[in-house]
């Protein structure tokens, strides 16, 4: 084939066509990232079934087929798949019982999975590989969702904080509804203390409020929902201002619709106008194979909480070399219970098999042997404060300069699209871009889920914008410069709600969307399209095996609800799927198939 390295290009995929069949929830969102990634096709389902397939460019074909389940599973659409892999269990925490999602997530991460295999392919043609074909199915992808809550399920101790039905948002004495965030207890303490709320209910508050990223629930003592339906917003907000807290109203997805910019969830930029040193060539035996794609290269990532570390940790299990940058002294998080072998659970979710390096990025010395690393490496990663990078002269411009050919990632809160926007946490982010009313029917209040949404959504889109890169680098052999953000994750859950509001439709779904059906012994979910059938049976007296079998008899599809992640490990519908990591922490699938 002619070489990609030679052609120039303004967006990775230039040049290439797409065709699409498959799952439309899954596969319109393959289409559009593709198209804003330069690839034109017309999303028509002329490709065989369940396939989507790119050609051009000087490339071989690359084909990816994206599915709900394996063909014996019984999971058949994103009601069913967010059932059994126990997204529903997790996001229903706050509520004390299973809720569905009802936005599409696990068709969005499979779509943006997708995206990321045909890339990747792309990328390990570039580089010398043979054309691949890249399986994706949504029960996989939603096993990674939820990775961090599996492997805390399955930890050799419980969890640092209750798991009980409660959490934000707050409401005011007008009825808006606010998100409160903040990262110091002491801004905790003086935040309600401005509202008068009562000591002991304060001290009692901050653990299930610090812990509720780590266990999706936050049951906090009732007199703080109290307090604040008693203080109008002024208040809300002047405590906050005086405390160093912040709060955020949840916004509508009608206003979020009119604000809308239609902004790609990634930036890429060439850096530089000198073309870059070729791409390393990989070692002997570490060349790019079928199945890791990214063999031979080499990703420093100095990440904190879930998304970049995440979005390392695929590029991981693309088969580049990841090299964690951790503080004096390791990641704090590494013992953040529960452990397995004395190390965090959650941790080893996100951070398995990565090297680690310390370094003191305030010490002048350290700096300089982390620009050293940097122009050896194919990618720097980072999601540090914004400004941070450039005050440590760490920035895309400084590390470009000992390294042309760097892919410079930042994964970000806003990405600086807003001008108003309040701190770039996972929850935040969902209240102020409707996210907390997009996955609630009509018939429940707007709330941002406690499952980490964006912050996993948002890795997904890191790696997908770091590949992007990748791929660009090999096109023009520049360096590139590339930003995702939460805002991005936010803006791809959204869009068909968001495309309904522009339309002048509700965008919220019905009530009872996606609501799990009682069973004498636990909870089944049905179809989406046979949902309001199977609300018309009682089922609330037969077992689960019982209830799914007379659904089945009148023609109606439904799966068991995972209520116990730990129960995972043997469940047949994912039978050899999960495995323990050398900790012994429960750990998912790769949520590709390469061939």
């Amino acid at each position: 084939m002619a070489s990609p390295a030679t052609t120039q290009t303004v967006r990775p995929l230039d040049t290439l066509r797409f065709d699409t069949s498959g799952p439309p929830q899954i596969t319109d969102v393959v289409a559009d990232h593709l198209r804003m990634l330069g690839a034109t096709g017309d999303h028509s389902g002329q490709a065989p079934p369940d396939r989507i397939t790119l050609t051009g460019g000087g490339f071989a074909p690359t084909r990816a087929a994206a599915t709900w389940a394996g063909p014996a599973s019984g999971l058949v659409d994103e009601a069913t798949v967010q059932a059994a892999t126990g997204i529903m269990a997790v996001h229903g925490r706050r509520d004390g019982s299973p809720r569905g999602l009802a936005a599409d997530y696990t068709a969005t991460a499979t779509a943006v999975l997708t995206v990321q295999g045909l890339l990747a392919g792309l990328i390990g043609q570039a580089r010398g590989g043979a054309a691949t074909q890249v399986t994706t199915r949504a029960d996989r992808a939603g096993l990674l969702t939820v990775s961090q809550y599996l492997a805390a399920a399955g930890a050799d101790e419980g969890e640092a904080a209750e798991l009980a039905a409660g959490g934000p948002p707050f409401r005011s004495a007008e009825g808006v509804l606010f998100e409160l965030e903040t990262l110091d207890p002491g801004a905790w303490a003086a935040f309600w203390r401005a509202l008068e709320a009562p000591a002991d209910a304060i001290r009692a508050g901050w653990r299930p409020f610090q812990f509720r990223y780590a266990t999706a629930c936050a049951p906090f003592p009732p007199a703080l929902h109290e307090v604040t339906r008693t203080v109008p917003m002024t208040g809300i907000r002047r405590a906050a201002a005086l405390s160093g807290a912040e709060v955020c109203v949840l916004r509508t997805l009608a206003e979020r619709a009119l604000e809308d910019d239609g902004a790609a969830p990634w930036a890429l930029r060439l850096l530089g106008p000198e073309a870059g040193r070729p791409t390393t060539a990989a070692g002997p035996g570490d060349g790019p194979g079928a199945s890791r794609p990214l063999a031979g290269l080499t990703v420093l990532e100095a990440g904190r909480r879930i998304q970049a570390p995440l979005a390392a940790h695929l590029l991981g299990l693309l088969g580049a070399e990841v090299i964690r940058i951790e503080p004096p002294g390791g990641d704090p998080l590494r013992g953040m219970p529960p452990a397995c072998s004395g190390i965090s659970a959650r941790w080893l979710a996100l951070n398995r098999g990565k090297q680690a390096v310390e370094i003191d990025i305030k010490a002048d010395g350290d700096r300089r042997r982390l620009r050293e690393m940097a122009a050896e490496a194919d990618v720097f990663l980072h999601n540090w404060a914004p400004g941070k990078a450039a005050e440590l002269g760490l920035d895309h411009d400084d590390l470009a300069a000992v390294n042309p050919a760097l892919v410079y990632a930042y994964t970000s809160g806003w990405a600086d699209r807003l001008d108003d926007a309040p701190m770039g946490t996972d929850f935040m982010v969902q209240a102020r871009t409707a996210v907390g009313e997009a996955v609630r029917p009509q018939d429940e209040a707007p709330a941002p889920s406690l499952m980490t949404l964006l912050d996993v959504l948002g890795g997904l889109h890191g790696t997908e914008a770091v590949l992007a890169g990748l791929l660009l680098r090999e096109r023009t052999g520049h360096g590139v410069r590339v930003d995702s953000s939460l805002l991005g994750a936010a803006d791809t859950l959204t869009a068909p709600a968001l495309r309904r509001a522009v339309r002048g439709e509700d965008p919220r779904r019905p009530a009872g969307f996606r609501r799990p059906l009682p069973t004498a012994d636990g909870w089944i979910a049905p179809t989406d399209e046979g949902a309001a059938a199977a609300a018309a049976y009682d089922l609330r007296d037969l077992p689960t095996e019982d209830a799914l079998k007379q659904l089945r008899e009148h023609g109606l599809t439904a799966t068991a609800v995972t209520t116990e992640l730990a129960d995972l490990h043997h469940d047949r519908r994912f039978t050899g799927s999960i495995s323990r990591d050398a900790h012994g922490a429960p750990a998912v699938p790769d949520p590709w198939s390469f061939g």
